[in-house]
């Protein structure tokens, strides 16, 4: 390949590539690289149907694009504990988990061919939660509720839950899911009780979902010819994510931007260690969680085909770019 023009994207969540973008180092990486969204290739945010893409998000669409043969190599992952809560309205009668059996638990659901991530995000902390408790998705009933199609520029606590809320609202249901600095708004914002929230769980399994770990992934073909500008983009990813490491309160408020939040929403979601979780890495236990991801997604449906973790994974790209760091890679 030449330098033809390579194109980003990311979810409205903590990611190494929104702190590139805010601070620079993804332009000062020297590539011929820009936004998504200043394509007429909007869709490839989840189907990944566009070459020499970069995408850094929830694993969902990851693992869908995947899933459906589509050509990409996964190149890191990161983990950012994050709120993950199963609430209800006040006047719900529920006021702790043992209520929970025989509850109404709203899975909003645009449908349509695009995979819905949202009503597979709600299933797992449902899933997750139930689990936790010696329950199962058999002990309660599950409510598909209407959501609009979500689109890249959908943030904050309207853009997340706004169709959650409102079939609570409406009483479609009892029991919602809810998650990040978007989830904290909600919870800030409206009326509701936290029945469960899975980040006070020891086991990490626990929290498993669409953004635990985030997927951090790249066009085959990309990979393949031009391994050098794959190699500098992760570079430039990674230096941004020390830089925040040693920056929290501007990584918070790039956060807070990134998922329409607050700062004190960024906070109560992903906690003081945020600005040092971004940096991608290819941990064993990450991708352990990654297959459970999997695993959990084709059995309920959501993934059409089965396909090898360890066969997606392509190391090579952080390996050179800690030569172009020139430190090595770091743990937090």
């Amino acid at each position: 390949m030449t330098e033809e023009q390579l194109w980003y994207t990311r979810c409205p969540v903590p990611t190494a590539s929104g702190i590139a973008i805010d601070t620079g180092r993804l332009t000062a990486a020297g590539l011929n690289v820009a936004p998504l969204q200043s394509s007429d290739a909007g869709e490839a945010h989840f189907d990944h149907q566009l070459p020499a893409l970069f995408r850094e998000g929830g694993n969902v669409p990851a693992l869908w694009a995947r899933s459906r043969g589509e050509r990409t190599r996964l190149i890191g992952l990161t983990w950012v504990p994050e709120l993950q809560a199963v609430v209800t309205r006040r006047d719900s009668g529920i006021t702790k988990p043992r209520d929970l059996p025989g509850a109404r638990f709203i899975l909003p659901t645009h449908g349509g061919e695009r995979v819905d991530f949202f009503r597979a995000m709600a299933l797992r902390g449902f899933d997750s939660a139930l689990r936790s408790l010696g329950l199962s998705l058999d002990d309660v009933r599950l409510i598909d509720a209407p959501a609009p199609l979500p689109q890249t520029t959908d943030v904050g606590a309207d853009g997340f839950y706004g169709a959650t809320v409102a079939a609570l609202r409406r009483g479609l249901g009892d029991v919602a899911y809810v998650k990040g600095a978007p989830g904290a708004d909600v919870l800030a914002q409206e009326n509701l009780r936290v029945v469960l929230d899975l980040t006070t769980l020891d086991d990490p399994r626990w929290q498993i979902n669409n953004g635990t770990p985030r997927t951090l992934t790249v066009s085959e073909e990309l990979l393949a010819h031009r391994p050098d500008a794959v190699a500098r983009y992760v570079a430039a990813l990674r230096d941004a994510a020390r830089w925040a490491g040693t920056n929290p309160a501007e990584t918070t408020r790039i956060v807070a931007a990134e998922t329409g939040s607050s700062a004190t929403g960024v906070t109560r979601a992903y906690g003081h260690t945020l600005a040092h979780r971004l940096e991608p890495e290819l941990r064993p236990e990450w991708i352990d969680h990654l297959e459970d991801q999997k695993q959990f997604l084709l059995r309920h449906g959501v993934l059409p085909e089965d396909f090898s973790i360890s066969d997606w994974i392509d190391p090579a790209p952080l390996a050179a770019s800690s030569s172009l760091l020139g430190t090595p890679e770091v743990h937090s």
